[in-house]
């Protein structure tokens, strides 16, 4: 009996991801940020026809059980794409192909009853980027590198996991298990670093990787509720809070929500780690519903930006929805 299985990683540029320089040629309408990607993944071609991301890896892999129960054979079958770059110049528009670096699939590592597969995809824009990097040669002309690395187990029983193990700084990363259904994300961004370190031996294809830190995917009706603010047109306040800086302390006054851009905030109640969340929650919703004052204590484990949303931005009930999904969540 063959079973197969799957993880997706979606590569996307979202607003609010670039700050200073690198930002003017989209505030220019020279080039675009991505729109997010939908929470289930339906047609990957159609996406990468319409240019919907920038990046995709899709390891695939498959193995053989006989009657027993024992893997008999495994493989892969998948493969990375990277979208066109599109620049606007006097009116006319210009595509840049891609530059796609070898697939990289590790041996599979088989164990008792599972086999492991390690896929990484990537590469880097076709058009030309002249910027200073850390280390020699100190000037390159080409852009930085782009890369996910993923992990697949497939069990003899059936049952598979997918995650995001490996990746570049930049830009967003979204992961897709087998059905096709969001399961975390990258959680951070340095576009920074990753302008001046990911070249060279600084990639999977030189001596390593980067690390990855994914985060839980946030609820759907949180994802309604930032589509909407981002989109409402307001001009809204921007923070960014360095690692371990706190964003709230319990028992303080506080009425503003905080939906999160980048980076992993960790949610302390009574000195105690209750929850780690990510890009695209919403906080602060309780002190609006339960008297003005914050029932956590809120600190970045990593460099987090939010935008600061005023409590009537949102609507009571929808609130109220919130609340009660994340206690039914701690419960």
């Amino acid at each position: 009996m063959r079973i197969e299985s799957s993880v997706t990683s979606i590569t996307w540029i979202p607003s609010e991801a670039l700050e200073g320089m690198p930002k003017l040629p989209f505030e220019w309408g020279m080039a675009q940020y991505d729109e997010p990607p939908h929470d289930r993944l339906i047609d990957i071609d159609a996406m990468y026809e319409n240019d919907l991301f920038r990046a995709a890896n899709e390891l695939k892999a498959w193995i053989d059980v006989d009657d027993d129960g024992k893997i008999t054979d495994c493989g892969y079958s998948g493969r990375g794409r990277l979208g066109v770059m599109h620049v606007t110049l006097r009116r006319r528009e210009i595509a840049f192909p891609p530059v796609e670096y070898p697939l990289i699939q590790a041996e599979p590592e088989m164990a008792d009853g599972s086999v492991r597969f390690v896929q990484t995809a990537g590469g880097r824009m076709g058009l030309p980027a002249p910027r200073r990097v850390f280390g020699k040669p100190f000037m390159r002309i080409s852009p930085a590198s782009t890369w996910t690395t993923l992990e697949l187990v497939v069990r003899a029983d059936g049952s598979s996991e997918g995650k995001l193990i490996g990746a570049s700084h930049f830009p967003r990363h979204w992961v897709y298990d087998n059905e096709g259904v969001l399961a975390e994300k990258s959680a951070s961004i340095d576009f920074e670093r990753w302008y001046r370190e990911s070249h060279g031996k600084n990639t999977p294809w030189g001596e390593e990787d980067s690390p990855a830190i994914a985060t839980a995917v946030e609820s759907e009706l949180e994802r309604c509720l930032s589509s909407s603010i981002m989109r409402g047109g307001a001009e809204l306040e921007r923070r960014s809070y360095e690692q371990g800086q706190a964003l709230v302390h319990e028992g303080e006054e506080g009425r503003e929500l905080f939906l999160i851009l980048d980076g992993i905030v960790d949610v302390e109640v009574n000195g105690e780690e209750v929850a780690e969340i990510g890009p695209g929650a919403l906080l602060g919703e309780r002190a609006l519903l339960e008297g003005g004052k914050r029932t956590a204590t809120l600190w970045a484990t990593t460099p987090v930006r939010v935008v600061v949303v005023p409590p009537e931005a949102v609507k009571e009930s929808a609130l109220e929805e919130l609340a009660a999904g994340r206690r039914n969540a701690d419960s």
